[in-house]
């Protein structure tokens, strides 16, 4: 699975925060879906991920990141004064692990949900599907090829 998509609340964390974080790298951390948890855990080193401005106006991708740590176990779960907080979770065996990230590029033409609802369908990219709210999907090479040809301005 080369290619992920991403969703963060651009006033949370955004491709510009990612941007400026030390190292231009940040933990993907706060996952508390199970099928988003295991789409981390198939990515490898190297996979490239979209970056997904969501909760925006107007949402849509917004530049590109690269996976570059797996299977990292996520701090937050132990972290009591954290949202994200799972008292269930076994430190010896911790449910939710997480990939590190590295910013790769803002894009010059950010691809709202508008455009990418005119280009693709729920069939090609999971975050158009009713009611899908997967915080990380998985996103096939073609249509991860088209993305980059709009998002890059060569199409």
């Amino acid at each position: 699975m080369p290619f992920l998509l991403l969703k963060s609340e651009p006033d949370t964390f955004s491709i510009d925060d990612l941007r400026k974080a030390k190292g231009k790298t940040t933990l993907w951390d706060g996952v508390r879906n199970f099928q988003a948890r295991n789409t981390m855990l198939a990515a490898a080193v190297g996979d490239r991920a979209f970056f997904y401005h969501s909760n925006a106006k107007p949402p849509g991708i917004a530049g590109l990141c690269e996976v570059v740590a797996t299977n990292v176990v996520d701090p937050t779960q132990f972290d009591e004064a954290s949202h994200y907080y799972d008292a269930t979770s076994p430190k010896d065996n911790p449910r939710w692990h997480t990939i590190k990230v590295k910013f790769v590029e803002k894009f010059p033409n950010f691809l709202s949900l508008d455009e990418l609802r005119d280009t693709f369908t729920g069939d090609d990219l999971i975050i158009l599907r009713k009611g899908s709210r997967l915080s990380v999907t998985p996103v096939d090479d073609t249509v991860a090829a088209q993305i980059l040809q709009l998002a890059r301005g060569k199409a």
